[in-house]
């Protein structure tokens, strides 16, 4: 049993159920305790994780704890600046780690991240130019991390689709379904940003972005994936 798991995945429905009702308590109750629960599990591994490994991973969750904590209240505009400069520190610092582990980028998986991004900056600068710069330097961060972690080199044994390893038994061969959701749950985040005009459809939104993210951590965060 890992406990702390558990126990993350009870703040992250609690996250969630105060997106999607709007009750913004429970995700100040909730959404600060997600990160350090992973950074628990990380720590309870002990010598099972490389000290420059580990030391990656808990620097990374705890950029990620400003990010979350920034990010409570979505419509703000300077606090998703910060939100998403604290999450580039994450995503640098998991690029260093996959890195370390040898994952390399490969043109067939970094190709449509690459037009994704573009994409993305392109409709930043025409709906919300004050904020396009600065997500968009977010975006190159994401879009590094989520091609490294998703060379089916980390997990040689898995069975590979369109160049991305198939999830199974073995935790390595999650690392690109994690990836996969969280440039999912940060693309969400722009077309909230964007195109969600009423209350409802901002809170379901928030609902899904909160949701997708919590299972890409809950992936990439896994110790498991990261054993010497």
């Amino acid at each position: 049993m890992r406990p702390f798991r558990i126990a993350y995945a009870a703040a992250a429905a609690l996250t969630v159920a105060g997106a999607l009702t709007g009750r913004e308590r429970l995700q100040w109750i909730g959404k600060p305790a997600m990160m350090p629960l992973l950074a628990a599990d990380v720590v309870r591994a002990g010598d099972a994780l490389a000290p420059a490994d580990r030391r990656l991973l808990l620097g990374s969750l705890a950029a990620a704890t400003v990010g979350d904590v920034l990010l409570i209240d979505p419509d703000d505009d300077r606090r998703l600046v910060a939100g998403a400069s604290a999450f580039a520190v994450m995503q640098t610092g998991y690029s260093a780690l996959w890195w370390r582990r040898g994952a390399r980028p490969r043109v067939a998986v970094a190709l449509p991240r690459i037009a994704a991004w573009a994409g993305a900056g392109a409709l930043l600068r025409v709906r919300a130019p004050r904020i396009a710069i600065p997500l968009s330097a977010y975006g190159a961060t994401l879009g590094t991390a989520a091609v490294l972690a998703s060379d089916p080199g980390l997990a040689p044994e898995a069975e590979t689709v369109a160049g991305m390893t198939v999830p199974s038994s073995d935790p390595r061969s999650r690392l690109g379904l994690g990836a996969l959701l969280f440039t999912v749950s940060d693309g969400l985040i722009v077309v909230r940003r964007l195109f969600a005009r009423t209350s409802r459809a901002r809170r379901i939104s928030e609902g899904v972005v909160l949701g997708t993210y919590a299972a890409a951590q809950y992936l990439l965060a896994d110790p498991e994936v990261h054993r010497r």
